[in-house]
């Protein structure tokens, strides 16, 4: 139990990043926002005007992303772009290519290599099911699309993004298919998850259910 890994996986906008980002606080771990990576390959992708279909020039792209995590702080090669990369365009764009199987495969190892002691807590939708199958802690954290439709609303606004309600609703109903029904990594709930719909929970409250889960898991291993 020298460096236990929290995997917290969901569809978009289900609140994950948030609360895996507040967990891992709490117990001083690592974070991994792998749905970061995705979209910085995405942004990088735009930028060198490459095809969205372009898998391999992607895969190459990815095998050599320019980036670096620094704190709250996200950098493309020197630009910090963590709210760049939270558009709603880059945001469907990163769908596009996480269904391209060489574009997953790319990005495998440099999320592997996240994983540190004192311990990481990784949100995306295959943390649990293929990067870190192994993780003592499993959660798949989802909410209505209506409930996630709102939160997304009110962070573009807060991000000082446009957005619409219903535009909203249409993207991640279509973002909710392509995940669940890609070939390679579909989005699903791992095995032995711990199941948390945070559509009538505050943040506070999602984050005391995962870490009671962690608890129970020391206490378990303890015995």
């Amino acid at each position: 139990m020298t460096n236990p890994t929290i995997t917290i996986d969901g569809p978009t906008a289900s609140g994950k990043g948030t609360v895996a980002q507040l967990v891992a606080k709490a117990l001083g771990f690592h974070y991994l926002d792998s749905g970061a990576l995705y979209r910085l390959t995405a942004l990088s992708a735009l930028r060198h005007q490459l095809a969205l279909d372009d898998e391999a020039a992607i895969a190459q792209l990815a095998l050599n992303l320019p980036c670096r995590f620094v704190g709250e702080q996200i950098f493309l090669e020197q630009e910090e772009v963590g709210n760049i990369i939270r558009a709603e365009e880059i945001g469907n764009a990163a769908s596009k290519i996480a269904v391209l199987p060489a574009v997953r495969a790319a990005l495998l190892q440099l999320q592997k290599n996240f994983s540190a002691p004192p311990g990481l807590v990784a949100d995306g939708r295959d943390m649990g099911t293929v990067i870190f199958p192994d993780a003592e802690v499993k959660i798949y954290l989802t909410a209505s699309v209506a409930a996630r439709a709102e939160r997304r609303f009110k962070q573009l606004i807060s991000k000082g993004f446009s957005a619409n309600i219903q535009d909203l609703l249409q993207d991640l109903t279509e973002r909710d298919a392509r995940d669940l029904n890609r070939s390679t990594a579909p989005l699903k709930p791992a095995e032995g998850a711990f199941m948390l719909d945070t559509s009538d929970l505050t943040i506070q409250q999602a984050v005391e259910l995962v870490l009671k889960q962690y608890e129970q898991y020391v206490q378990d291993a303890n015995n």
